[in-house]
């Protein structure tokens, strides 16, 4: 019969469709994202402000375009007014553009940015690496000293007397040795 599990899987499908729905929408808003439509009573002010985009843009030695050429030449007659609408007509979609200031040449790319971050850090990793290194040099000293020091009382103290019996008077010896020395 239809039982729990063909109920489950119908939910699971259903969810699955609203899933893709929903990715549908998304990309068709990240699609209308990209290509600007301005309503036309405010096209004008778009168009101005791109105008100055482009002249902010522009080094001193560029040379004016050809439309440019064609504007001066007109002179304010009606091919003027034409060769706007021309314009205008390829200019209503706009791209995202960036404008290209000498602040931008001052600032890092971020490609440098991130080598000069990968430098930091691996200065900081060579550091701390050797300092790990002298910690475990000093450590390995301290434990050579204290094992060299522990051989010498064994010595001392496992020595014994020609009948096999523990020698006594070295290891008094020893432990007033250990009491002068810590004080």
């Amino acid at each position: 019969g239809r039982g729990f599990a063909f109920r489950r899987k119908q939910k699971i499908e259903r969810q699955y469709r609203k899933l893709l729905q929903k990715r549908r929408q998304v990309h068709s808003q990240q699609g209308d994202q990209f290509t600007d439509t301005y309503p036309e009573h405010l096209k004008h002010l778009y168009l101005a402000e791109e105008e100055k985009l482009k002249k902010r843009q522009r080094t001193p030695d560029d040379s004016v375009s050809s439309e440019e050429k064609l504007y001066k030449a007109a002179d304010g007659c009606g091919i003027y007014v034409c060769l706007m609408i021309i314009s205008v007509s390829r200019l209503c979609t706009f791209s995202s553009r960036s404008v290209v200031t000498q602040e931008k040449f001052k600032n890092k790319t971020s490609n440098q940015k991130a080598k000069e971050e990968y430098e930091k850090i691996k200065a900081e990793h060579a550091k701390k690496k050797e300092e790990a290194e002298k910690r475990k040099q000093q450590i390995e000293e301290a434990q050579r000293l204290y094992k060299k020091k522990k051989m010498e009382a064994y010595k001392i103290l496992s020595k014994k007397t020609k009948k096999g019996q523990p020698n006594l008077n070295l290891q008094v010896e020893f432990l007033l040795q250990k009491i002068q020395q810590n004080t």
